[in-house]
């Protein structure tokens, strides 16, 4: 029996922002289990070639057929255009990588600003929890996207070192009582969040005694 939960994950569609795309395009092709040609090419097939050679040549090569399909879906007409060659899917990704992925030197420039901009990164006095998160997360997928190895321990030791002054009674309870390698992201979160309502609460309940 069909599962009426199953959902079909959609195409990922290609905007522009190469980096995110290719992601998780990669992402879809292997959950299709197609990415094997996507990444090494079909190779021909050797003279001799035996019958089981030849089946498993035309079982790639049909593979290859629907990655293209998925790629082609993907892809506007005028991105489409401009690539030269499009008989494989490895011609047609590769094509994608040197068009809008940038060299070498580029991509070590942007990456060292995303570095400088996460090691400045500071949260501002009327900033929630929340949105510091958002901006600090922003930053450091980023810096992951462009291949910067950033465990999450890293992010924590960021966030807790670059709070404003009313968190630091919180910041310096949980250095103390916790692991910092083995704390979640979204328990960090949560326990500053708690103390941001605390924090709100006595400056209100104060602005009503001094009224």
């Amino acid at each position: 029996m069909a599962n009426d939960n199953f959902v079909q994950p959609s195409i990922p569609r290609f905007d522009g922002h190469y980096d995110h795309w290719s992601m998780l395009m990669e992402n879809f092709l292997r959950s299709k289990e197609y990415w094997t040609v996507v990444e090494s090419g079909v190779l021909m097939l050797p003279e001799g070639a035996t019958d089981a050679q030849k089946a498993e040549h035309d079982c790639l090569r049909l593979k290859d057929l629907k990655a293209k399909n998925y790629l082609f879906q993907a892809i506007d007409r005028a991105v489409l255009e401009t690539i030269l060659c499009t008989d494989t899917s490895k011609q047609i990704w590769d094509s994608l990588k040197k068009k809008y992925q940038g060299n070498a030197r580029a991509r070590r420039q942007q990456l060292q600003s995303l570095r400088a901009e996460f090691e400045t990164l500071q949260m501002k006095l009327e900033e929630s929890v929340s949105e510091y998160f958002s901006r600090t997360m922003v930053i450091a997928n980023k810096l992951r996207i462009h291949g910067e190895k950033m465990k999450n321990v890293t992010i924590i030791e960021k966030v807790l070192r670059s709070m404003t002054t009313r968190y630091n009674y919180i910041v310096t309870a949980i250095e103390e009582s916790h692991d910092l390698d083995e704390m979640t992201l979204d328990e960090l979160q949560n326990s500053l969040q708690i103390h941001e309502q605390k924090v709100k609460k006595q400056e209100k309940e104060e602005q009503l005694l001094q009224a």
